[in-house]
């Protein structure tokens, strides 16, 4: 208990998934917890069941001038910042011919944007930590291409190569930050399981296909937020610049896939 105890922590994307996972485990370990999203009725929901360690903000992290708010918000009403977990993120599914320009701007916006506006927002404050923190959120998709995930293994992409370039800004002017990326694998998170209706409008799959991921293969959302609360406590503070992957099936089961179809 008490990993983080003392620290001021912000997370994006906290209102369910991996992210309201982290802020619960976050303040569970002694963490004062910002939890933000654009979906108010959960977020408030979460904060009030964690209690007096956590409040609610709506913030759009694909708006530069919200970050800028909630980062005043959070200098007035916490006094300063030492965590910060770049969660918030959005799928669509499209390939290279398929993927419409507003999705993939969306996509972007949210996922790559959002990450670079908040480290970008958040030093001034991380700065006057002891010891801070950046956990971004990659995936599995940014390691290896994925032909119908496009925009998303994308962003991802991006989100891992931000995370190295701030960490090595960091070392080298030797500031007390930290910058660290984490790739989920499947996790049973409401996003994933959205996912199978997704790949079969889309077409990817036909409606009898419809894959169902093994139990024992399928991620849990503290699997993330254990290694989330890692990364921001102090029992990691010589590793900075990673990549962490959190996928016990190593990647997406080939057999969820379609066949590929046969030249000629």
């Amino acid at each position: 208990m008490d990993r983080v105890k003392g620290k001021i922590a912000l997370v994006t994307g906290a209102a369910k998934g991996l992210g309201e996972a982290t802020a619960r485990l976050l303040a569970r370990e002694g963490a004062r917890v910002v939890l933000t999203d654009v979906d108010v009725e959960n977020g408030v929901r979460v904060a009030q069941e964690i209690g007096a360690a956590a409040r609610f903000v709506r913030h759009d992290v694909s708006d530069e001038a919200a970050w800028r708010a909630v980062m005043m918000s959070v200098e007035e009403a916490e006094g300063g910042l030492d965590v910060l977990v770049n969660n918030a993120g959005v799928v669509e599914i499209g390939s290279i011919e398929t993927t419409k320009t507003e999705d993939w701007r969306r996509v972007l916006a949210v996922s790559a944007d959002g990450c670079f506006f908040g480290c970008k927002s958040a030093m001034a404050l991380l700065k006057k930590s002891r010891a801070a923190s950046i956990v971004n959120l990659a995936s599995v998709t940014s390691l290896r291409g994925y032909g119908d995930f496009l925009a998303y293994s994308s962003a991802k992409g991006a989100v891992e190569a931000l995370t190295r370039s701030v960490a090595v800004y960091c070392s080298q002017r030797q500031l007390p930050i930290r910058c660290n990326s984490v790739h989920p694998g499947s996790m049973d998170t409401p996003m994933v399981a959205a996912m199978a209706p997704k790949l079969i409008a889309a077409g990817v799959l036909p409606p009898s296909d419809t894959p169902q991921m093994p139990p024992t293969l399928l991620g849990e959302p503290d699997d993330i937020a254990n290694t989330i609360l890692f990364l921001a406590s102090d029992e990691s503070k010589f590793i900075s610049g990673q990549r962490i992957v959190v996928d016990y099936t190593c990647t997406m089961i080939p057999s969820m896939l379609p066949a590929p179809r046969a030249r000629g």
